[in-house]
């Protein structure tokens, strides 16, 4: 398996291109690789989005970003992104990245990773509960549900 390396400034193409080809498979609207290069020079360069990328060239990557939180003194995690290539999948490599979040959540201090994950993609849900991510918080019953608005 390849190894895993935190994506900079200079990979901002990279990132986009992997982002691009992730919402272009699941028919999902994308700005275009122009577009989203643009912003991520801008968000590599800070502290609150760390991108993680696997391969050489790279073939899958992880897009993570870092908020405060009033209930912990580290930031929270969101898993934004985790994308592996069709031809790459079955290796272990999502288990591999999703491993590398947690532990940079872990080095901030963080003790929490969140993740937003779609009702019919079945898999993903799977793949996330087998690694130990439930859709209830911690100490409640009743599931969470992730509600958003656009304007």
């Amino acid at each position: 398996m390849g190894e895993i390396r935190r994506a900079w400034v200079p990979d901002a193409e990279t990132v986009a291109a992997l982002l691009h080809d992730f919402n272009t498979e699941f028919e999902t609207a994308t700005p275009g690789v122009g577009v989203l290069t643009t912003r991520l020079r801008t968000l590599l360069a800070g502290p609150d989005l760390v991108a993680l990328l696997h391969g050489d060239p790279p073939d899958a990557l992880a897009v993570v970003s870092f908020r405060p939180n009033a209930w912990s003194d580290a930031p929270v995690a969101l898993l934004d992104e985790l994308y592996v290539r069709p031809d790459r999948r079955g290796q272990r490599i999502g288990h591999a990245l999703l491993a590398a979040v947690e532990a940079l959540a872990a080095e901030r201090g963080g003790r929490l990773v969140e993740v937003n994950v779609d009702g019919e993609d079945v898999d993903a849900r799977r793949f996330y509960a087998a690694h130990g991510y439930r859709h209830v918080e911690p100490g409640a019953a009743e599931p969470s549900y992730y509600y958003a608005k656009e304007w």
